[in-house]
């Protein structure tokens, strides 16, 4: 028992399917549904305002969960955590099933314009 596990995180984090599975319980929680809700309407489906407003919320909800399990309570620990949950998406499919839904949660849908729109013979003087 002489070599400290990595970081004092092994000591409190539960696995990290079940830290995931605890982040995506708390986006559903009615409160930061609402929130996360909130910050939608206010972006309007524009991919600059998406950052600006759902980001933010989004980082808030996992700061807040995540900070319990000795991840720092700033933006660093955020991208920690999401490095972590990156680390093991290759190795379990339970894992990268639950990051495609968080990630769905707070990034926009990345629908492509249908064929020919924007394009065609419409011409506009």
């Amino acid at each position: 028992s002489g070599a400290p596990r990595a970081g004092r995180l092994a000591a409190v984090c539960p696995s990290p399917a079940a830290l995931l599975a605890e982040v995506i319980k708390a986006f559903g929680a009615p409160e930061n549904a609402q929130r996360m809700e909130e910050a939608r309407d206010n972006a309007c489906n524009d991919m600059g305002k998406m950052l600006q407003f759902l980001l933010p919320v989004a980082t808030q909800i996992q700061q807040d969960v995540i900070k319990a399990y000795g991840f720092s309570n700033d933006g660093e620990g955020v991208l920690k955590f999401a490095r972590l949950i990156k680390s093991y998406e290759s190795q379990d499919p339970e894992i990268a099933s639950m990051s495609g839904k968080l990630k769905a949660m707070f990034l926009p849908p990345m629908t492509l314009p249908p064929h020919g729109a924007g394009t065609g013979g419409v011409a506009t003087s």
